[in-house]
C-alpha cells in the first residue's frame, strides 16, 4: 500500500494525461459550439448539454483518480470476473423495453442513461489481455486462437442483438492486437480481400460490360479471385512457381480472349470462364495436397473457395441481413444511390459545414450551419463538423495532430511493458481509439459508412466519455506498476 501511495504519481505517464486533458477541454468547447442556442450563453448551467458534459468530465476525472488508486494487479486478477459481469449486462440489455433511436443498447436509470457496450470494450480488452498473457499461450495453437476470437466475438454478437451494429464493429479493432501478437498475416489479408469483394461486388453489381451481358461486379471479383490465387500459389508453393506463372499467364490470356469473343462475336457471360478457371485451380491444388501433403496448398484452396462463397453471400447479406437504413447508407456512400434529402443528408450537411469554415474557421460560436442546426447529431456523431466550421482547416488539423500524438504515445507505452498482459491491453486501448478516430472522421467526410460511433473525448455523452476514460486510466495504472 505504501508503494502505491508514494510512487504512483511519479510512475504514472503525465504526457498521456496531459494529452487526455487537452483533448477533453477541446471536446468541451466543441460541445459548447455544437449545442449553443442563441440567447443561452450560460455554458455552466447543468440544464444545458454543455453543462451536463462538464459534469460528466468532472466525474471522469474522479473515475480516473479512483482507477489509479487501485493496485495494478487488481485488473489482472479480476479480468475474467469483470468480463463476465459486462456480458451479463449486455445480455440483459437485449430484453430492455427502452428503445432509443431503434436501439435496445441503453439502460435507463431515472434521468441517467448508460450504454453497457461502451464499458464492455475495456472488459473485453482486459479478458483478452488476461488470456493472451498466460505463459502457455501461443497464437500458433488453433485452440488458443479460437479462444481469443471467442472472447472478441461474444460481446459483438450480444451488441448486434441489441440492434447496435456500429458499436459491435468497433470490436473488429482487436484483430490488430492479434496481428501484433503473432497472428498470421494471411488472416488480415483475407479480411482486406473480403472488404474489396464487398465494395466492388455491391458497387458494380448492376453495371454491364460493353457486351451488355457480363456484370462488371462479378467479372472484377472473379478476376481478382483467379489473380490472387495464382499469386498465393507463387508465394507459398516455391517448388511449383513455374506452374504459378503458367496459371497467371494462361488465365489472363483466356479471360482476355473470352472478353473479346463476347464483345465482338457472340455475347455471353464471361464470368463463367473465370469460374471454370478458378475450379481448375482448386482441382490442381487438391491434387498437389493429396500428393505432397503440404498445408500451404490447403490454405490457398480454402482462400479460393472461401472467396467464392463469400462473394455469393454478399447479395443475401446485403438484401436480407442489413437493415434498410444501413443498406441505403452503404448505397449512398458507394455512389449507387443519390439521396441528399434522406440517407445522405447528414453527410452532405457535414461537408457543407466543414467546407464553409475555410482555413481559419468562422470563430467560436460563429458557425452558421451548426448554429442553425442543419447538421443532425452535430454534438455527438458529427461533432467534428463543428470543429471544421468554427476552427477551420487549421483547427481540424491541430485536433488530428493531438489525436495522432495521443495514439503514438499509447504505442510507446504498450511497447515498453514488461508483461504480455500489459502490452496486449495497451494495444487493445490504442486500437479502439484508432478505430473510433478513423471511422468517425471518415463518416463526417463521407468516406466511411455512417455507423454512429462517437469521437473520443469530443462527442457529447457520459457513457462514451466514461468508457474511454476507463480504458485509458486502467492502462495508465498497469503501466505505472510495470516494473514491480
Amino acid at each position: 500500500m505504501g508503494y502505491r501511495k508514494d510512487s504512483i504519481w511519479k510512475a504514472v505517464d503525465w504526457w498521456t494525461i496531459g494529452l487526455y486533458l487537452i483533448l477533453l477541454v477541446c471536446g468541451w468547447f466543441s460541445v459548447c459550439g455544437a449545442s449553443y442556442d442563441y440567447g443561452e450563453p450560460n455554458f455552466l448551467d447543468f440544464g444545458t448539454r454543455a453543462g451536463k458534459q462538464l459534469m460528466w468530465m468532472g466525474c471522469s476525472l474522479c473515475l480516473g483518480f479512483v482507477l489509479l488508486m487501485l493496485e495494478d494487479k487488481f485488473y489482472d486478477t479480476y479480468a475474467y470476473l469483470i468480463y463476465g459481469i459486462l456480458l451479463l449486462l449486455l445480455f440483459g440489455t437485449i430484453f430492455n423495453p427502452h428503445e432509443i433511436k431503434g436501439s435496445r443498447s441503453w439502460i435507463v436509470l431515472g434521468p441517467v442513461s448508460l450504454q453497457p457496450a461502451e464499458f464492455a470494450k475495456f472488459a473485453t480488452a482486459l479478458a483478452l489481455a488476461k488470456f493472451m498473457g498466460e505463459y502457455t499461450f501461443s497464437m500458433k495453437r488453433k485452440k488458443h486462437m479460437l479462444s481469443a476470437l471467442g472472447i472478441i466475438l461474444l460481446p459483438m454478437v450480444l451488441i448486434v442483438l441489441q440492434k447496435e451494429t456500429g458499436s459491435a464493429l468497433v470490436y473488429l479493432s482487436f484483430f490488430l492486437v492479434l496481428y501484433r501478437e503473432g497472428m498470421t498475416g494471411s488472416i488480415l489479408f483475407a479480411g482486406i480481400c473480403a472488404v474489396v469483394y464487398f465494395i466492388v461486388g455491391v458497387r458494380f453489381s448492376a453495371d454491364l460490360m460493353p457486351d451488355e451481358t457480363t456484370p462488371w461486379g462479378a467479372f472484377s471479383v472473379w478476376g481478382l479471385i483467379v489473380l490472387l490465387s495464382g499469386l498465393l500459389f507463387y508465394s507459398y508453393a516455391k517448388l511449383h512457381r513455374r506452374f504459378a506463372c503458367y496459371i497467371l499467364g494462361v488465365s489472363g490470356g483466356v479471360i482476355l480472349l473470352a472478353v473479346l469473343f463476347s464483345c465482338y462475336v457472340i455475347p455471353f457471360n464471361v464470368v463463367i470462364v473465370e469460374m471454370v478457371l478458378a475450379a481448375a485451380i482448386v482441382l490442381y491444388l487438391l491434387y498437389l495436397y493429396y500428393r505432397e501433403r503440404l498445408a500451404n496448398y490447403m490454405y490457398i484452396l480454402v482462400f479460393t473457395v472461401g472467396s467464392a462463397v463469400f462473394f455469393y453471400s454478399i447479395d443475401y447479406v446485403f438484401n436480407n441481413v442489413l437493415e434498410a437504413h444501413q443498406k441505403i447508407r452503404i448505397e449512398v456512400l458507394l455512389g449507387i444511390t443519390d439521396d441528399p434529402a434522406g440517407a445522405g443528408y447528414n453527410v452532405n450537411q457535414s461537408k457543407i459545414a466543414i467546407g464553409s469554415g475555410g482555413f481559419w474557421g468562422k470563430g467560436f460560436l460563429n458557425g452558421t450551419q451548426t448554429k442553425l442546426k442543419y447538421v443532425p447529431e452535430q454534438d455527438t456523431d458529427f461533432i467534428f463538423c463543428t470543429v471544421g466550421e468554427e476552427q477551420g482547416f487549421f483547427g481540424s488539423a491541430l485536433v488530428l495532430l493531438l489525436f495522432t500524438a495521443f495514439i503514438l504515445r499509447l504505442m510507446v507505452l504498450s511497447e515498453r511493458q514488461t508483461s504480455r498482459f500489459g502490452r496486449v491491453y495497451g494495444y487493445c486501448v490504442l486500437s479502439i481509439f484508432f478505430f473510433h478516430l478513423f471511422i468517425n472522421i471518415g463518416m463526417v467526410l463521407g468516406v466511411t459508412p455512417v455507423i454512429g460511433i462517437p469521437l473520443p473525448f469530443f462527442s457529447y455523452g457520459g457513457s462514451s466519455l466514461w468508457g474511454f476514460t476507463i480504458l485509458l486510466f486502467v492502462f495508465l495504472r498497469i503501466d505505472a506498476g510495470r516494473d514491480r
